[in-house]
């Protein structure tokens, strides 16, 4: 049933978007206002919020607890056990929005600071570590987290809503199959939305390396020949197809960071993320609750907002995921592996790639921010153009770009099959091919009905029921974690207490004889 109504609502907004992208799109404008003009504190607070949760979690005395069994051992190495959950989490958005976000914000820096000035440089750095830090590492970790105790400590079944059903307010108990067809809803347009993404950006690399035409006809393409692709890698299961992309992927990556990093400003790209590390540790809390109530500015709606409900709408097929390839290891573990490691490498991305690209914009005077005006999707190209082998670094990033979209859309359709199943770990080949086609088409259809701003506009909208969903599964969590742990407090007091009465068993007292003590 989930399958069918889930499906169903995707697929007629697919054909809306297709039959009729003006309607589609003015009705997503409409909703957009709405969303971001009552409810953007919602996803800031809600947001902040996991972010404190999971530090709370990882190193409180709750951090111990493994996801598990005793004697259960984590399925995958450390390395490829990073690859699959970084690939998955966010590295289409890293490759678009490496050279693209802070370059934008150059040009159009948050409210209060002046345009084209050394201090809007540092605050597009500044916002592109905290875009892509703590907080969206933070939503995944907790989802996922709250997926994997409840399925692994609990025995419960591998959805969302198991997590949302464990609280003892009675209506909830019931709102398990809504719970489970809104996150199936989100984390279909979350990941189409990547997917669009990608498509534009493979378009314009392959652009600048074949001279493939920039339009709708070639992206339609990409994605049809891209879903092929994935759909190939989803069938052979995560063991095989997702762990060795995600392993080749993570190479490429380093691969071209490293290369960057050498052959741009190096001296300027540490000093870059020294600085922006500082005053992002700074600003943490500012820049994590901060609204404009007196000015009429959507700077922060249409970046912090949109990306809070980018991250919440992955977040359903990033739990999962995770949660999937995660099991045997500590709540601790679990977290500095899905939130301290990859927000590092993030830093070191953005530092590398953005302070490549405003170095060369202000102290070279390279037209790279006329070029991301033109058109976003080229930021990353343009940024080559200026560095020795070009071309080969185009054609490295293109293939980068390709294996994410394969890596995204191969891990979406295994994860929204176990969704539509009731939790099934392995959904049949029937049911992931459905999946693909289905999150291909919302991509093809947003597309066509707006490009980039109907694919965030969609985004955010159909992200704000389920950072509601989200809030009720990290309550669930510490109430499930507290219990578990003062669980195992009194076993193993118990435990402790029959351990000394067997090596030290209590002498038994003889009463008093008075015949014997004369009294």
């Amino acid at each position: 049933m989930q399958l069918i109504v889930s499906a169903g609502l995707i697929l007629a907004i697919v054909f809306w978007g297709v039959i009729a992208p003006a309607s589609l799109g003015s009705v997503f404008d409409t909703a957009l206002t709405v969303v971001t003009r009552d409810f953007g504190w919602f996803y800031l607070w809600s947001v902040l919020g996991l972010v404190v949760l999971a530090i709370v979690l990882a190193f409180s005395r709750y951090g111990d607890l493994k996801l598990g069994g005793e004697d259960d051992e984590p399925e995958f190495s450390m390395g490829s056990w990073f690859a699959m959950l970084f690939a998955a989490g966010m590295g289409i958005g890293l490759v678009f929005w490496g050279v693209a976000e802070p370059i934008s914000h150059y040009g159009a820096p948050p409210p209060g600071i002046e345009a084209n000035t050394p201090e809007a440089a540092s605050a597009a750095m500044r916002y592109s570590f905290f875009h892509w830090g703590l907080h969206p590492w933070a939503v995944y970790s907790i989802v996922a987290l709250a997926i994997a105790f409840f399925q692994f400590r609990k025995g419960g079944s591998a959805l969302v809503s198991t997590a949302v059903e464990t609280l003892p307010w009675a209506p909830l108990k019931k709102l398990g199959p809504v719970v489970n067809v809104l996150a199936v809803i989100a984390t279909a347009f979350g990941v189409a939305a990547s997917l669009g993404m990608g498509a534009l950006q493979i378009n314009s690399g392959l652009n600048a390396v074949f001279g493939l035409p920039v339009g709708n006809a070639s992206q339609v393409g990409i994605i049809a020949v891209v879903t092929v692709l994935f759909l190939a890698s989803a069938v052979t299961g995560v063991t095989r197809g997702i762990k060795w992309l995600s392993s080749i992927n993570l190479v490429l990556a380093v691969l071209l960071t490293l290369a960057v990093f050498t052959m741009g400003p190096t001296v300027a790209i540490i000093d870059t993320f020294t600085n922006t590390l500082g005053s992002y540790v700074s600003e943490f809390v500012r820049m994590s609750l901060r609204m404009t109530p007196f000015r009429d500015s959507g700077w922060v709606s249409g970046w912090t907002v949109f990306y809070w409900a980018w991250w919440v709408s992955w977040s359903p097929f990033v739990g999962l995921f995770i949660a999937r390839v995660s099991r045997g290891r500590t709540i601790r573990e679990f977290i500095l592996g899905t939130v301290l490691a990859p927000t590092l490498a993030a830093f070191v991305w953005f530092s590398v790639f953005g302070g490549t690209a405003l170095n060369m914009e202000i102290m070279q005077g390279l037209p790279i921010a006329e070029a991301v005006g033109a058109d976003v999707s080229t930021a990353l190209f343009a940024m080559f153009e200026a560095l020795p082998m070009s071309g080969l670094l185009a054609g490295i990033a293109t293939v980068l770009v390709l294996v994410f979209f394969v890596t995204s859309g191969d891990s979406a359709t295994l994860v929204l099959g176990m969704m539509s199943t009731g939790g099934k770990a392995d959904p049949s080949a029937r049911v992931k091919i459905i999946w693909g086609v289905l999150v291909s088409g919302i991509a093809i259809s947003l597309l066509l009905a707006g490009g980039l701003k109907a694919v965030q506009t969609a985004t955010i909208v159909f992200a704000l029921p389920f950072t509601a969903v989200i809030v009720l599964m990290a309550i669930a969590l510490w109430r499930g974690v507290r219990d578990d742990w003062n669980e195992e407090q009194r076993r193993d007091k118990a435990l402790r207490r029959r351990m000394r009465d067997m090596i030290d068993p209590p002498v038994a007292t003889v009463p008093d004889n008075p015949a014997i003590t004369g009294r």
